[in-house]
């Protein structure tokens, strides 16, 4: 007799949700019974330009050897990527997407019995993945959306293996500085792994410098990622930062080929291609104040943002999201992150914007009557 899968599978998953992500055109298209081509998507924090022309080519191009296996070490891109911050390769670890570093984190160090300390409304892979390695998460509130670190330091025990915080943070687009992460910094005990997740670092004016924590030796990993700035987000390829010898433990917990071919060729190319990504972040800066200044005319609290969406109040996310997908345009509904009266938006092309802006004025009056 086949036993209840539920009784042999780990309890954990019984209850754990699974990471939604914004929602394909295709899908869309399919249940709205739109045109795939009349709709757009500003769910996902995607570049609106694609990758670079240099990064398309140098893809098409792998395309003709995917009958073997990529280079399992990656020693190309990892040496590009440690020359671009002047560290050396053995500092570099690929990921499927920085998801899979963040992944390595957890199968190298947490255990049940053990925790993580995160900030309330950021990315909620962090608390998915913890739940189901068997541990357990202890989130900090985050005053205006922004990471309290003294309040994170505050929350550490001696059963925290890591400590999360996402910079500039998904889905708040907020940002901590220089002076309250070396404050932070100063406070972390020796036992305790820092995870700065910075996806949207490209994006900054003035970065802060989370590298000489690498440089001094210290449990620091800091993952990047080709999906947003890039626009490789389809290829799934990122990586971390870490001391050689932190590195040395994450690289054991990784898959042998985890970064394919065609992506560590494209990502290759397009950390060369800096006129692409300058192109990307002027277009981001001009679509990011046309958001604020669309909000602040339509009378809607919203978070000023650092990073390539803004997350916007509009009373119902979930009734707001339902129609304006009805009307093609994607957003992300917030109602995961414990924010059911917003939602987010990324930055599009101009195009684009004025399409979610023209909607967004239409169904408001709606929803709210």
């Amino acid at each position: 007799m086949t036993a209840n899968i539920w009784e042999i599978a780990h309890p954990q998953l019984r209850d754990l949700v699974a990471y939604e992500p914004g929602r394909p055109i295709d899908e869309v298209a399919r249940d709205m019974g739109l045109d795939p081509s009349d709709i757009v998507k500003l769910a996902s924090n995607e570049n609106p330009l694609g990758p670079s022309p240099e990064a398309i080519a140098a893809m098409q191009k792998a395309i003709a050897e995917v009958h073997l296996y990529p280079d399992g070490g990656g020693w190309d891109l990892r040496n590009a990527i440690a020359e671009t911050f002047d560290l050396g390769m053995e500092n570099v670890v690929l990921g499927n997407g920085s998801n899979e570093v963040i992944e390595f984190v957890f199968k190298a160090f947490l255990k049940p019995g053990k925790n993580i300390v995160v900030s309330d409304h950021a990315f909620v892979v962090y608390k998915l993945m913890a739940t189901l390695f068997g541990g357990e998460t202890i989130e900090v509130a985050d005053p205006g959306f922004t990471h309290d670190l003294d309040g994170m330091a505050d929350a550490i025990t001696e059963d925290t293996v890591a400590v999360f915080i996402t910079n500039p943070n998904n889905p708040t687009g907020t940002m901590v500085g220089q002076e309250e992460i070396d404050r932070f910094m100063v406070r972390v005990p020796g036992h305790v792994v820092v995870v700065f997740d910075e996806a949207y670092y490209e994006f900054l004016d003035t970065p802060p410098d989370t590298l000489k924590y690498i440089r001094e030796n210290r449990n620091v990993v800091v993952l990047r990622t080709f999906s947003k700035i890039q626009g490789l987000a389809g290829t799934r390829i990122g990586y971390g930062l870490a001391c050689k010898e932190l590195a040395e433990v994450l690289q054991k917990t990784r898959q042998p080929f985890n970064a394919n071919l065609v992506a560590q060729s494209g990502a290759l190319a397009g950390l060369k291609d800096v006129a692409h990504q300058q192109k990307t972040k002027a277009l981001t800066d001009e679509g990011r104040t046309y958001f604020e200044e669309l909000f602040k005319e339509l009378g809607l609290e919203y978070v000023p943002s650092v990073a390539n969406f803004v997350l916007v109040n509009v009373s119902d996310g979930d009734a707001i999201f339902a129609a304006l997908m009805k009307k093609g345009v994607i957003v992300r509904a917030m109602r995961g992150y414990k924010l059911p009266e917003w939602i987010r938006v990324s930055v599009g092309t101009m195009d684009e914007n004025q399409r979610f802006a023209a909607a967004l004025r239409e169904v408001l009056p709606q929803v709210k009557s």
